[in-house]
């Protein structure tokens, strides 16, 4: 009698632990995902540190939208058309695995090309203005002096971006962005591996997308202290990044 006590007891403990793993799979699957910054790729939108929700719902679903990319379809249910502009996740077409996130800059069939700093989308440059902002940009475990500019894209959405204030990217080849793909770049220009390498990042297939960054919850400087040692959170929390919509 006591070992069949036992064996319920585990039993019902092993049912309420598998259900609550599934739900928590069903959520992160198909809504939202949390994701953490590590590196300054996206400097000054996100920082090394940040952690954030993205949904997964947003453009659609495809095997990506799972966890470890099971080959369960070669196509995207519900497909959204994502926007020029989003903030996206995808993995990347080097190995299908690793997640990168970038933003929007290419839609299909467009060109794209940097001349002389500036970026033309489809031989028009995008309307880029100086602003007074961090100077300062991590690149790595480096510094960089950075100019910061507001650029405003053909649909009208506006981001801050940064460029080295010596040796920035100045000339490109034309980057053709083939159909149901995507060119994505860093808003930290001159520190950021994207589609203009095209040896391990390039063109991003529809199918790769994973979600469209929305909120950060939660962000602590790394270079000041680890979550780790939590005695350390007073001075490396980033109060004023808590529950910042993307």
């Amino acid at each position: 009698m006591k070992k069949n006590k036992i064996l319920y007891i585990i039993y019902d403990n092993a049912k309420t632990l598998i259900g609550a793993l599934i739900i928590a799979i069903l959520i992160r699957s198909l809504l939202f995902q949390p994701f953490y910054i590590p590196s300054s790729s996206m400097e000054p939108t996100l920082l090394v540190g940040d952690r954030i929700f993205v949904s997964k719902y947003t453009y659609g679903y495809s095997k990506h939208s799972f966890p470890f990319s099971p080959n369960i379809t070669d196509k995207r249910l519900f497909s959204k058309s994502p926007k020029r502009g989003d903030l996206v996740v995808f993995k990347t077409p080097a190995d299908n695995r690793t997640d990168y996130i970038k933003r929007l800059i290419g839609m299909p069939g467009d060109t794209i090309q940097f001349i002389e700093g500036s970026i033309l989308i489809n031989d028009k440059k995008i309307l880029r203005k100086k602003i007074e902002n961090k100077k300062i940009i991590r690149c790595g475990n480096f510094l960089l002096e950075t100019n910061s500019f507001l650029e405003t894209l053909p649909n009208g959405i506006e981001h801050i971006v940064v460029y080295k204030k010596k040796g920035s990217l100045q000339n490109t080849k034309v980057f053709k962005v083939p159909a149901n793909h995507y060119f994505l770049l860093g808003d930290n220009r001159d520190c950021s591996k994207d589609s203009r390498y095209l040896d391990s990042v390039g063109y991003v297939n529809n199918l790769n997308l994973v979600g469209e960054a929305k909120l950060i919850f939660f962000s602590n400087d790394t270079n000041i202290s680890s979550l780790l040692k939590f005695w350390n959170l007073k001075e490396s929390f980033r109060l004023e990044r808590l529950f910042k919509v993307l």
